[in-house]
């Protein structure tokens, strides 16, 4: 068998730039072990190194004096260009006006003096490597963040507009059917029907879907607010959201019925509670419209919501889980291997846009869950959402 070959550590990256080779080639000689050190003797050969390599590059040394343009040129471009590259400025002529210069103008995060001392010189590479992986790291978080607002912004949007959609109807329904009164004075409405109790069921199911309509969008703004940190999210048990998604959710005609709950392993949702409203919610509608579309097979529509403890693979830590199953039609093998990691949709006529399983993966991913999807044409589909141990309730 061969060796399976371990990973090689890659070194910090450091751009030295120096009008004086000998100076460039002690740098590398005295620093090569510790860092991926690159070199450069003017500014714009520097400019073109970190254009080139900006990813690789943590630290931009330069030396204040060089013919044409100085160090402070250098460090104010490489500032506009690549701001996640740590600034260091080295100068024999570090007067007053040369380091208000360089951190007015090149943003310097430090300053070293010529003839550059070998521990001290260490000490700030590190301290620079230290604070740009601490930048990178953060502005990778917030870049994540973003995403999954936008995200959870377009998701919403499409989720909010089918209920939304579906009150103008009655509305315009309602409209239609208004008939003027005999009575010019009368202060009585008055609307056609087409059965007994019509209006008073058009008029329930649109308050509904506007109720449901709002609590998509107080999920949204809550989330929202919990990534900025304004709004320090609260403990909430996941039969607790389980019920409130079924309780909020606006059936259409017996479809409540259909739905069972199994709450017995309760345990504790690990943050972003909203998200995983949105994601049951969008769960619980799928399998309901399964359901309401496929043929009937004499056995009676059903939706199972229930919460269940998960093995780890081989042995290791295991998971809480909740799963969203259904005696539906089933998912046809070459659609479900693509349904979460593709914008793919069977209901295109109708307004489907594919993103809800994305999306749904996208949340788990971010709280350090999964979610599995398992379907046997004619059986069913079983969905799985997988969340990290943080607490349980027996």
């Amino acid at each position: 068998m061969n060796p399976v070959p371990m990973p090689v550590a890659v070194l910090p990256g450091v751009l030295m730039v120096d009008d004086e080779p000998q100076a460039c080639k002690w740098f590398q000689r005295t620093y090569a072990g510790e860092f991926r050190v690159l070199t450069a003797t003017s500014v714009d050969e520097a400019l073109n190194c970190l254009d080139l390599t900006d990813s690789d590059i943590q630290v931009l040394m330069t030396d204040y004096r060089m013919p044409g343009r100085h160090g402070v040129d250098l460090l104010r471009e490489a500032s506009r260009r690549h701001p996640g590259v740590i600034r260091v400025l080295v100068s024999a002529y570090a007067d007053k006006d040369v380091a208000m210069q360089a951190v007015n103008e090149g943003h310097v995060e430090f300053i070293l003096e010529k003839p550059l001392d070998e521990a001290l010189t260490r000490r700030a590479l590190h301290g620079a490597v230290a604070l740009a992986t601490a930048r990178r790291q953060d502005r990778d978080l917030l870049d994540q963040r973003a995403a999954m607002l936008r995200d959870t912004l377009g998701f919403l949007a499409h989720e909010v507009t089918t209920p939304l959609a579906t009150v103008q109807g009655y509305l315009s329904a309602l409209q239609e059917r208004h008939l003027e009164s005999p009575d010019p004075g009368s202060h009585e409405a008055r609307i056609a029907q087409g059965r007994p109790g019509d209006v008073r069921s058009m008029l329930d199911a649109a308050r509904k879907r506007t109720e449901y309509a709002q609590s998509l969008v107080t999920s949204f703004v809550r989330s929202a607010s919990e990534a900025h940190g304004s709004d320090p999210a609260q403990a909430l048990l996941a039969s607790e959201l389980l019920q409130s998604v079924c309780a909020q959710y606006p059936y259409t005609g017996e479809e409540a019925a259909w739905v069972a709950l199994d709450t017995r392993q309760d345990f504790v949702l690990p943050g972003r509670r909203d998200l995983v409203f949105l994601v049951l919610s969008t769960l619980l509608k799928n399998a309901l419209q399964a359901l309401r579309e496929s043929p009937s097979t004499g056995a009676p529509p059903q939706v199972r919501l229930g919460l269940l403890p998960m093995p780890g693979p081989e042995g290791g830590q295991g998971w809480h889980a909740i799963q969203v199953a259904d005696n539906g039609p089933g998912i046809a093998p070459d659609v479900l291997q693509r349904l979460t990691h593709e914008p793919l949709t069977t209901r295109a006529d109708r307004g489907g846009h594919g993103m809800g399983l994305v999306f749904c993966r996208r949340v788990m991913n971010s709280l350090g869950g999964g979610i599995t999807v398992g379907s046997t044409p004619g059986e069913g589909t079983v969905v799985t959402l997988c969340f990290p141990l943080i607490g349980s309730r027996a």
